[in-house]
């Protein structure tokens, strides 16, 4: 894994823990998990910069944006309790593809 691809993860990671505690941030106020939102949004943001270093900013933007909206899906769904369905995992289906095919296709 390059360097590139390690920011990218993180970028990810901050992206999804910080859009995952959004909601405790009760329409931001609540100073701490607002603190911590927009603390985690800024280490993202930071670490896909430094991606863009070396990937391309489409390949790496729709990474990020794919798997962190699949990530967040899944956490509402397994972790916040919001409804399932069959359309619902289909579409993290089809992020996830899409991800896969753009890896294929030589984004990096």
């Amino acid at each position: 894994m390059t360097v590139a691809w390690l920011f990218l993860s993180v970028a990810i990671c901050a992206e999804v823990l910080g859009t995952s505690l959004l909601p405790r941030t009760e329409g931001f106020r609540r100073p701490g998990p607002t603190v911590l939102v927009l603390a985690l949004y800024g280490v993202a943001l930071y670490c896909l910069s430094l991606t863009l270093r070396t990937l391309d900013v489409g390949v790496a933007y729709a990474i990020w944006a794919g798997v962190g909206t699949a990530a967040i899906a899944a956490i509402g769904m397994l972790v916040l309790r919001e409804p399932r369905s069959a359309s619902r995992i289909l579409g993290i289906a089809l992020v996830v593809a899409g991800v896969v095919a753009l890896n294929l296709g030589g984004g990096g």
